[in-house]
C-alpha cells in the first residue's frame, strides 16, 4: 500500500495530527473515531441552520463524505473541529439554496421544532403553563432564526449556540472578522425585532 504523504502541521495537537494522518491513510478505525467525535456537533448545527432533523441527518452524511474526500488537504490552519464546521456550513448553504430554488419554506411548526430539538427538560417546579410558555418561546426563537438571511443565521448559530470565537467563525464562513461582527450585529437586531413582535410588545 502506498504510504500517505506527510502533513505539515502548524498549531494542531499531536493526537489530532495523528488521527488526521491515519484518516488520510484510510484507516477505518480512525475514520470511525473522527465521525464519533464530531457527528453530534454536525447534526446539531444542521438542525439549527436548517430546522429539520431529517435534513440535518442527510447533511451529516454529506459532510463526512466531503471530510474524507478532502482530508488530505487539511494542513492544520485551524483546529479539525473548525475545519469540519466550515465544510458543514458550506454544505448547509448548498441545501438552503436548493430549497430556495424550489420555493420550499424555511418555517417549521412547533411540532417539527420539538421533533428536531427535543422536549424541554421538565423540572419539579415547571407547571404546564410554564412548560407551554417555554415551548412557545422556542418556536418563536426558531421563527426568528428563520427570518434571518442564511449568512446571518450561520454567524449567530456558530457564536451563540456553538460558542465559536470570532476567528473560528471567520474561518468557518470564509470571511473577515469584521464581516462576522457586522453579520452578528444585524442578526441580533433582527432577532430582537422578531421576538418583540412575537410577544406583542
Amino acid at each position: 500500500m502506498k504510504q500517505a504523504p506527510a502533513i505539515a502541521w502548524s498549531d494542531v495537537d499531536g493526537r489530532e495530527a495523528a488521527l488526521v494522518q491515519r484518516c488520510v491513510a484510510r484507516e477505518e478505525a480512525a475514520c470511525a473515531v473522527l465521525v464519533a467525535e464530531h457527528q453530534r456537533m454536525v447534526v446539531q448545527l444542521g438542525m439549527n441552520l436548517l430546522g429539520d432533523r431529517e435534513e440535518a441527518l442527510d447533511l451529516s452524511q454529506e459532510v463526512f463524505l466531503r471530510v474524507f474526500r478532502t482530508i488530505y488537504r487539511f494542513r492544520g490552519q485551524s483546529s479539525l473541529r473548525t475545519w469540519i464546521y466550515r465544510i458543514a456550513v458550506n454544505q448547509a448553504r448548498n441545501r438552503h439554496r436548493f430549497w430556495r430554488r424550489r420555493g420550499r419554506a424555511d418555517q417549521v411548526s412547533l411540532e417539527q421544532h420539538i421533533a428536531a430539538h427535543g422536549e424541554f427538560p421538565c423540572g419539579r417546579d415547571l407547571t404546564p403553563d410554564r412548560l407551554l410558555a417555554q415551548k412557545e418561546l422556542a418556536a418563536s426563537l426558531q421563527r426568528a432564526l428563520d427570518a434571518l438571511q442564511f449568512d446571518q443565521r450561520s454567524a449567530i448559530v456558530l457564536r451563540e449556540f456553538d460558542g465559536l470565537s470570532y476567528e473560528e467563525i471567520a474561518f468557518s464562513l470564509g470571511v473577515a472578522i469584521g464581516t462576522v461582527k457586522s453579520r452578528l450585529t444585524r442578526a441580533r437586531q433582527t432577532l430582537r425585532l422578531v421576538l418583540r413582535e412575537a410577544r406583542g410588545v
